[in-house]
């Protein structure tokens, strides 16, 4: 392990092999680092903070302080951060409430920003970008491979499906389907992410039959129940399709995002 001589470590907190604690750093003692994570310099670890191995957190970075949330009593939760992510300058996360499963969650290879910040109970998948200042507020679940774009802002309780993106300066506050594109002020879905599903190697004939879907999801025929169970018999050998169904199917507090005109196209 390395050391910095101004660095301040508690008793009691647990270091994995060849964890790196730069200038400065503060770690509490109920903190425990995986191995070869690093603390650049200035970083401030506190609370019950669990950091997988090999995540790297940059500098002014806060992880594991009380939550922002009146309701919370100095419940013993938990910020639990997995392996090989990127925390840059200015992040900051907090631990989860009794009101809302006592845990964050971040899962791993996933890049957070300049600036940004996950609130209390959130729940964060594998390969997620959230851009500088992006921030989430409290309770909301973001899915694998999902991207926030810089400036936004999203409403607690709100699912970001697999795969979404979220266009810059953007206020989201109902959910966003796996795969969708979403952006505006008051956010609205633009259609998929097709630049995200080619990157995840999907091939045009299946992204094509995912676009179908997407419009037959959002038409003005039926009820919206209707349309996702008839997706679900028709077109539910889609793998893309098949995380739409589940997702709208999976029930939430908060309303779906949709199309301005109500129309897929």
């Amino acid at each position: 392990m390395a050391q910095h001589p101004t660095a301040i470590v508690a008793a009691g907190a647990k270091l994995g092999k060849e964890v790196t604690i730069g200038p400065y750093c503060v770690v509490g003692a109920e903190v425990a680092l995986g191995d070869g994570v690093v603390l650049h310099s200035h970083v401030v670890v506190e609370g019950r903070t669990r950091i997988g191995p090999r995540t790297q957190v940059f500098p002014f970075a806060s992880l594991g302080h009380r939550p922002q949330d009146l309701k919370y009593q100095g419940e013993s939760s938990e910020l639990v951060i997995g392996a090989d992510n990127m925390v840059r300058e200015h992040v900051s996360m907090n631990p989860g409430t009794e009101g809302g499963g006592m845990v964050t969650r971040i899962g791993d290879r996933c890049l957070f920003m300049v600036g940004a910040h996950v609130a209390h109970d959130c729940q964060v998948g594998d390969r997620v970008i959230l851009a500088n200042n992006a921030t989430l507020a409290g309770h909301v679940v973001v899915e694998d491979d999902a991207i926030i774009g810089g400036l936004s802002a999203v409403h607690q309780f709100v699912r970001i499906g697999r795969g979404a993106m979220i266009g810059g300066m953007s206020g989201i506050e109902n959910d966003v389907i796996p795969y969708g594109l979403a952006m505006g002020e008051r956010a609205y879905l633009q259609g998929l992410n097709i630049v995200g599903l080619k990157r995840q190697g999907f091939e045009r004939s299946h992204i094509k039959g995912m676009n179908d879907a997407y419009k037959r999801l959002f038409s003005d025929t039926d009820t919206m129940a209707e349309r996702i169970q008839r997706l679900a018999v028709e077109q539910g050998d889609l793998k893309g399709v098949q995380d739409i169904v589940a997702f709208v199917q999976g029930g939430s507090s908060r309303a779906l995002c949709r199309p301005k005109t109500g129309h897929g196209g």
